[in-house]
């Protein structure tokens, strides 16, 4: 039976499931053998792993291309994946890595250290004949590499401008995922839709806001996987992803709602939890407006009632934030940081000083999005909480790949505050991302908020260099306390995530990177 019949079968199964989800007399759908059928929350925005950024889009990808390294079952320590060994110079600046032999990828072509070259120029070198494929939104992941060289058909070396203490664990992200370089001088700009790699499910075909469909490699390196098919749903509504699962319309469903979840008891469902770094917070324009006086980031700060979010919206699935870090970073983790008590009083006092009452904010919120959690629910409860103590919040409603096409770019001109929720592989990321005075928006990063403190720049650029873990964790866990006091967001939660799947599903488990790896499981 063809990949794209079969896939038909399966929506027309799965939209079954949805019409006997709405019925009175619902009874549960069959989604078709050894196809599994996954509700994700968004349509992904593209399937080129070097363009997009948002853990939606990564759940995919992971399961199409493979990087040189990957993440270890169930951990972030990084081991052998097309790449089988690696040394390291003394310095700390060079790495050699020793690639697998006869590896190729889904259109035939062979995967070599020339296809390596050619990824990382892709990203990295303006003048690459295909750098006008981007942009390439995380290439920070990368922006240590001074050189890409071919040592052999095999052998491929890395040369740094300085130590990079991050450098393997951004190797395994997905920015760090091998595409087909025929592919790329194929397709171009649109290989993000015709995408190509050497991983354990070959892409069939995406329907725009219906399905992305991807079938069994089965010549994968690493062993062909169990199922026949995956098919990727986007539903958006969490309560529509809630009855398609209950229905029978999907196998997996992520990012269960909490107050969903007392829905998923009994033998016919398991559901799965992972603690991993993840940090929900809200993005505050420390440039313009109220939010560039850091009494008032304070004062939003006090006035949210984090406890209140986490137990009664979350229904506890999260704990309330510290700061930047998540606590999942054991050996970063500041644990000597208190989280911003909940004191309307305080939060007056502040605004009074700043002579801020009244103050009127407009607010982006997210209908979705990877790591969101309930953002909709969250965003109403943040604006009654700031409305209580003086201030006026106007929530501009978004979907979630419009949302970011608002807020990535920079609040400036648009908005006081916005949602955003990340998940990472390595204290370095979010804050050298996210929080650095280089990363502000027109510098191509996500410091979307413009916040900026020399201290904080010379702490991250430090961290990034040790290659003793001990001093890394010193020089974090002093940024931590200055980015808590200058409040550049409000620090609001860090979540357990958690997926369902129905009885027919086995050998699936959560990973602490957030990332689905489905090569292992099993449908019967």
């Amino acid at each position: 039976m063809k990949l794209l019949k079969l896939s038909r079968r399966a929506m027309l199964a799965a939209g079954a499931a949805t019409a006997l989800a709405l019925s009175p007399f619902a009874a549960q759908a069959q989604t078709p053998d050894n196809v599994l059928i996954v509700g994700q929350i968004a349509e992904p925005k593209a399937l080129d792993p070097a363009a997009v950024t948002a853990v939606n889009d990564f759940r995919i990808l992971m399961n199409v291309y493979d990087g040189l390294v990957r993440y270890k079952d169930g951990t972030l320590e990084v081991e052998p994946s097309l790449a089988t060994s690696w040394d390291i110079s003394e310095d700390g600046k060079v790495y050699t890595f020793t690639l697998r032999d006869g590896v190729t990828f889904h259109d035939g072509s062979a995967f070599n250290a020339d296809a390596v070259k050619f990824n990382f120029d892709r990203m990295l070198d303006e003048n690459h004949p295909y750098h006008n494929t981007g942009p390439f939104p995380l290439s920070f992941f990368f922006s240590a590499v001074e050189n890409v060289e071919v040592v052999d058909d095999l052998t491929v070396r890395f040369t740094l401008n300085a130590p990079y203490a991050p450098f393997l664990s951004n190797l395994a992200y997905p920015t760090g995922l091998i595409v087909s370089p025929a592919a790329v001088q194929q397709h171009g700009a649109e290989f993000g839709r015709n995408p190509s790699g050497t991983g354990a499910f070959r892409f069939a075909e995406w329907r725009s806001n219906e399905a992305v469909v991807v079938e069994a490699n089965p010549d994968y390196w690493d062993g062909a996987p169990a199922l026949q098919a995956v098919v990727f749903r986007p539903i958006t509504d969490a309560n529509t992803r809630t009855a398609e699962m209950l229905a029978g319309g999907i196998d997996l469903m992520v990012e269960v709602p909490p107050v969903a979840l007392s829905e998923f008891q009994g033998e016919t469902y398991t559901v799965h939890e992972q603690a991993g770094p993840h940090v929900w917070f809200l993005i505050l324009n420390a440039k313009e407006g109220p939010f560039a006086d850091v009494r008032v980031r304070q004062a939003a700060n006090y006035a949210i009632n984090k406890e209140a979010i986490v137990n009664d919206v979350l229904e506890g699935t999260a704990a309330v934030a510290a700061g930047p870090t998540p606590p999942a970073f054991a050996w970063a983790y500041n644990e000597s940081l208190e989280p911003y008590p909940y004191d309307p009083d305080k939060a007056r006092e502040l605004l009074a000083e700043a002579g801020a009452e009244g103050a009127e904010l407009t607010f982006y919120v997210t209908e979705g999005g990877s790591g969101m959690l309930d953002p909709v629910a969250m965003g109403t409860a943040i604006q009654a909480d700031l409305q209580a103590v003086g201030l006026t919040v106007k929530i501009e409603t978004y979907e979630w790949n419009t949302f970011l096409g608002e807020v990535n770019p920079g609040l400036e001109g648009k908005a006081d505050m916005a949602e955003m929720a990340w998940m990472t592989n390595d204290p370095d990321t979010l804050p050298f991302l996210a929080l650095r005075t280089e990363a502000w928006p027109d510098n191509g990063g996500f410091n979307s908020g413009y916040y900026s403190n020399p201290k904080v720049d010379e702490l991250l650029e430090a961290a990034r260099a040790a290659t003793d873990q001990a001093e890394r964790a010193r020089l974090y866990q002093e940024m931590q306390v200055i980015v808590q006091d200058d409040a550049p967001w409000v620090f609001v939660a860090n979540w357990k995530q958690n997926a369902v799947t129905s009885d027919r599903v086995g050998n699936f488990s959560l990973q602490p990177s957030f990332f689905l790896l489905l090569d292992d499981v099993t449908k019967n």
